[in-house]
């Protein structure tokens, strides 16, 4: 049987690229790749990389984009960037909280994707 080791690139579907390259590169600082596709930023990541693409599917601005998908990302303050993000307006899910994986919290990126942040563990 072939093995699968797990996940390898992220790309999440949004409803205005440039709203959400915005949103990832402006307010969470994440840096463009060099790989140019149309219809998608890619950005520099690690230790996996990820992209977003222009949804070709019309969807309801109230309906929630998620999915029932949370991505996580690590930092190394957790405080700091959610201040940060609260700052710029970004709504906040699930407040600054510690855990397994240390202090850990969760917002929504323009499409409500969850996007959850840690910060050790």
């Amino acid at each position: 049987m072939p093995s699968i080791k797990g996940p390898d690139f992220i790309t999440l579907l949004v409803r205005d690229l440039e709203k959400s390259r915005h949103f990832f590169h402006d307010i969470l600082g994440f840096q463009p790749s060099p790989e140019v596709r149309p219809n998608a930023v890619a950005f520099s990541a690690e230790p996996i990389s990820f992209a977003i693409r222009q949804s070709s599917e019309i969807r309801d601005a109230k309906s929630n984009f998620n999915g029932g998908i949370y991505f996580w990302f690590k930092t190394d303050d957790s405080p700091a960037l959610c201040k940060h993000l609260r700052e710029h307006g970004v709504p906040i899910v699930e407040d600054i909280a510690d855990s397994p994986f240390g202090k850990t919290f969760t917002f929504l990126d323009p499409d409500g994707h969850f996007l959850s942040v840690h910060d050790g563990g």
